[in-house]
């Protein structure tokens, strides 16, 4: 049985068809699950309805001009890091895009390398991960292992912190199973171990503090 791996859900907004499909190849043999649209308003649409853990964006986009497009995805909420891949190197639309809300930005001709590195920078913990993390009115201590609040310390296992550190980290993204099993579990675990280890949580904490998304798999819930 192949071992499941984590892959970072990738929005690639690119018009240009050629470069759209090599870097949306490219990304997938790098580890990332791509979605690839060639406008503005398809992008806006995908952005806004799915869960992404980064976006890459050109700024000639048709429809919705790439700033304009990162600056209405964040006003309705998007969280995710935006990396803008366009030709418009001077500084001042370097300045106009970064306003916008993108964390970095790449002018073309680009190295692919570079890019890479620039992806994998934008998904790493800015300044080591969290100690302490919001799961609904309570707060999970990471190191430690338990969930304090409300007036009450729930002491956690190995894999009932993990499990509940993954969703509480992305708490608006949905997991699969796959994806739960690869971030939280031991590569000799099973499936079947993801759903027992969401009882235990429930058990422990209430049914209401990991949802099920019928279909799709599990996120942290409201409590």
């Amino acid at each position: 049985m192949s071992v499941p791996t984590f892959r970072p859900r990738l929005l690639l907004v690119e018009d240009d068809p050629d470069l759209s499909q090599m870097l949306a190849e490219l990304l997938d043999e790098e580890g990332y699950a791509v979605t690839a649209v060639r406008d503005g308003q398809a992008g806006l649409h995908r952005g806004l309805v799915d869960d992404w853990d980064v976006l890459v964006v050109d700024r000639g986009l048709p429809g919705i001009e790439g700033v304009d497009l990162v600056t209405r995805l964040r006003s309705r909420g998007l969280a995710a890091p935006v990396l803008f891949l366009t030709a418009r190197g001077t500084v001042a639309d370097r300045v106009e895009g970064l306003d916008a809300g993108a964390q970095d930005y790449v002018v073309k001709p680009f190295d692919v390398e570079e890019v890479l590195a620039r992806l994998r920078a934008l998904l790493r913990p800015v300044g080591g991960a969290a100690n302490e993390l919001a799961v609904g009115s309570r707060r999970l201590l990471v190191r430690e292992q338990r969930l304090v609040g409300d007036g009450d310390e729930v002491m956690l296992s190995g894999r009932e912190a993990r499990l509940l550190e993954t969703l509480a980290r992305r708490p608006t993204r949905v997991f699969t199973r796959d994806e739960l099993l690869a971030t939280a579990f031991d590569h000799a675990d099973t499936l079947g171990a993801v759903d027992t280890y969401v009882y235990y949580l429930r058990r422990k904490l209430g049914k209401s503090v990991i949802e099920t998304v019928h279909g799709v798999g599990y996120r942290l819930g409201a409590s």
